[in-house]
């Protein structure tokens, strides 16, 4: 059988059993198994166990529950109520103090904790009802903390990279340093915006913030640095060649820990109990979904299926950017439906070959397909973050909420436009720091 074909058949019935409900790394052995038994017979199956295993015999994994551990200590705290009111505090005398303080707060809760849902209910719970008291707009209310949310995954540290940097062998250490700049892009371009619909629409009588002393403005500060000084502390100790980023991570999460209990009495062992618990849940889920991934591609590969459309796509004579375009398109669809791990993974086999053969850099796609997959986090029908704010204002219609996600996903659009336009943006940080790979 051609192997085009096959790989159109290996989609369709990925898709199905993926919609079915089963899990995505159930989903993933249950497809590759069944076409490695019936095109390899059944010996086929006497490889899996070795793979998945195999998949997960690396150390760079290690980082994944120490960074996961770190969010959810942070997230089990009032560290996001905290950030949030030391921000609107310093910044309540800026116009449009308060929703740039949202956005802000949510920009920093994602670099320390890693997770756009944990950053969505953190910010969200005091942010949104704030906004609305203040006058803003439902819809920006609403939709700027769903958005801003959406930063956990790029800005650093990101799972989303790391799992991209284990599944293409590229440096995680270069994939967090091109997520910085194009995330303040991200924040610039989402506070323009939110500045703008609030002079639009807001009632800008109602607009006004409060005045606070230099004491008020002082006194939150001891109990946010201490989060902030961890995270730069990781990041310089990681690129300042002093330790790996799983040894990083690991010191982190510890020093996390000991500044929830000792900062915010984290010290019950019913309350630790939920922080590892919870942190133990979604690491092995990420990581059941890493070995199973290694299973299809396994799959992929062993049918030729993978080299055949890298091949097909070097044949075809368009522009490099027309396939980009189509390379955006196909990775915004697999967002709406699919967790970003589980589109990294999947894709990554296929698309990197692709991308590489196409002249485009693996860092620079690492960013454009981050932002593709934070788009699909605030756009229907799976839209987690939507969810997570209706669940913080349940009188708040998702109507409502999707229609004020929505200018921020022109925004991100933007952003990727920015970022095919001047690819420097993600790629001169990474070089700069650590040297021009050759």
């Amino acid at each position: 059988m051609d192997p085009l074909f096959l790989g159109a058949i290996v989609a369709v019935a990925t898709i199905l059993v993926l919609f079915s409900g089963v899990s995505v790394a159930l989903g993933l052995l249950i497809v590759s198994g069944g076409f490695l038994v019936i095109f390899d017979g059944m010996r086929s199956l006497e490889l899996m166990p070795e793979i998945l295993f195999g998949k997960l015999d690396n150390f760079a994994l290690l980082s994944i529950p120490m960074f996961i551990i770190m969010g959810s200590s942070i997230s089990s705290t009032r560290a996001g109520a905290d950030l949030y009111e030391a921000l609107e505090r310093w910044l309540t005398r800026v116009p449009g103090g308060l929703v740039i303080s949202n956005l802000g707060a949510c920009a920093l809760f994602a670099a320390m904790s890693g997770s756009s849902p944990a950053t969505c209910a953190a910010i969200g719970k005091m942010g949104i009802p704030e906004m609305r008291k203040r006058g803003y707009p439902d819809g920006v209310a609403a939709g700027s903390i769903a958005a801003g949310g959406t930063l956990g995954i790029l800005i650093p540290p990101s799972v989303t990279m790391i799992v991209y940097g284990i599944a293409t062998e590229t440096s995680i250490g270069r994939l967090f340093l091109a997520g910085v700049l194009p995330g303040l892009l991200l924040v610039g371009l989402f506070m323009a915006w939110s500045l703008y619909s609030t002079w639009k629409s807001g009632d800008t009588n109602l607009l006004s913030a409060r005045s606070y002393t230099w004491k008020e403005r002082f006194e939150v500060l001891p109990r946010v640095v201490p989060f902030l000084a961890i995270i730069l502390g990781v990041l310089y100790a990681m690129y300042g060649g002093i330790a790996t980023p799983s040894e990083t991570a690991a010191v982190g999460a510890l020093l996390c820990l000991i500044i929830a209990i000792v900062i915010y009495k984290l010290w019950h062992p019913r309350d630790l109990w939920v922080v590892l618990r919870d942190s133990t849940k979604e690491s092995v889920m990420i990581l059941f979904i890493i070995a199973a991934a290694g299973v299809f591609s396994y799959m992929l590969s062993s049918l030729y299926i993978t080299q055949s459309i890298a091949e097909w796509i070097g044949t075809l004579d368009v522009n490099r950017w027309v396939l980009m375009g189509a390379v955006n398109v196909f990775l915004l669809i697999a967002g709406f439906f699919l967790p970003p791990v589980a589109v990294i993974l999947m894709a990554a086999p296929i698309l990197l070959p692709i991308i590489i053969t196409a002249g485009f850099d693996p860092i620079w796609f690492a960013v454009i397909l981050t932002i593709n997959m934070e788009i699909g986090l605030i756009s229907p029908p799976v839209g987690l973050n939507l969810y997570v704010i209706s669940g913080i204002a349940p009188d708040i219609q998702l109507k409502t909420i999707l229609l004020g996600s929505l200018p921020f996903v022109a925004c991100m659009v933007v952003a990727i436009v920015l970022l095919c336009l001047f690819p420097g943006l993600a790629t001169w940080l990474p070089d700069a720091v650590m040297g021009a790979r050759q």
